[in-house]
């Protein structure tokens, strides 16, 4: 792969090729082949944003391959969704790195100053959808986002919400986590002048049918401006808002 890359560019060097010929075959180029996982090295070039390891169902030695073969290529900032303490207890042998039980993430390497053009805040229904909340939140901070928690302001009691207007008309972009019938999604998206990610939870008793109810009711929204990630989906929502608050500074 290096010798690909500096054959590259002796010949954008000879004007053999052009830097927009060059950038088009570093983007659609490359991923490492280590047999069991084929890792995506160029992603931060393609998207922005470099690859993040899935945990759940993979094994330690598995995850350990993985992260070696992306520091190798030079990525400083590894992020790891899903993880389970005991595989973090595997993992602690030989990597060093910061888990977050709540939200079940590690993170290897230094968590970037935040460069997005605002601020992203991540509101949760209840107490019970915050390991969904801090996934969303540890992913945005991950990418170099500054990040605001607004928990426990779900509609049952809408004056908590409402006393904190100013929290979210700051936001550049919210991330409304709910569980049961998933209506804080509508009510800050009636509220805020900013893109809203919904987010439905698992949260709920029988009828809210493990987080089908709050999906559903989030997709029917009435307010404008609001967008719907799957169910307990908060590494999707994090990214998402992440790509929404870098949009106006050239920064991915």
């Amino acid at each position: 792969m290096e010798n690909d890359t500096r054959q590259m560019l002796e010949a954008l060097s000879r004007g053999e090729l052009t830097v927009e010929e060059v950038l088009l075959k570093l983007k659609t180029k490359p991923f490492e082949d280590i047999g069991y996982a084929k890792v995506d090295t160029h992603r931060a070039l393609r998207q922005g944003v470099a690859e993040v390891i899935f945990g759940s169902g993979k094994t330690p030695e598995q995850i350990r391959g993985i992260v070696s073969t992306m520091q190798r290529n030079g990525q400083e900032t590894i992020l790891i969704t899903r993880l389970s303490k005991e595989k973090v207890l595997e993992l602690e042998k030989d990597i060093t790195f910061r888990y977050y039980d709540e939200a079940r993430v590690g993170i290897i390497g230094k968590i970037p100053i935040p460069t997005g053009i605002g601020k992203i805040v991540v509101a949760t229904g209840g107490t019970s959808d915050i390991p969904v909340a801090e996934e969303a939140a540890i992913t945005a901070e991950a990418f170099g986002n500054e990040v605001e928690r607004l928990y426990d302001v779900g509609v049952a009691g809408i004056h908590r919400l409402l006393s904190r207007l100013d929290v979210i008309m700051s936001a550049s972009v919210i991330i409304a986590i709910a569980g049961m019938e998933g209506a804080l999604a509508s009510v800050i998206g009636g509220l805020a002048d900013c893109p809203v990610i919904a987010v439905p939870t698992s949260i709920g008793y029988g009828a809210s049918f493990n987080g089908l109810s709050a999906l559903l009711s989030m997709l029917n929204s009435c307010a404008s401006g609001v967008s719907v990630v799957n169910i307990d989906n908060g590494f999707g929502a994090g990214y998402l808002a992440h790509m929404i608050n870098h949009m106006g500074n050239g920064e991915k």
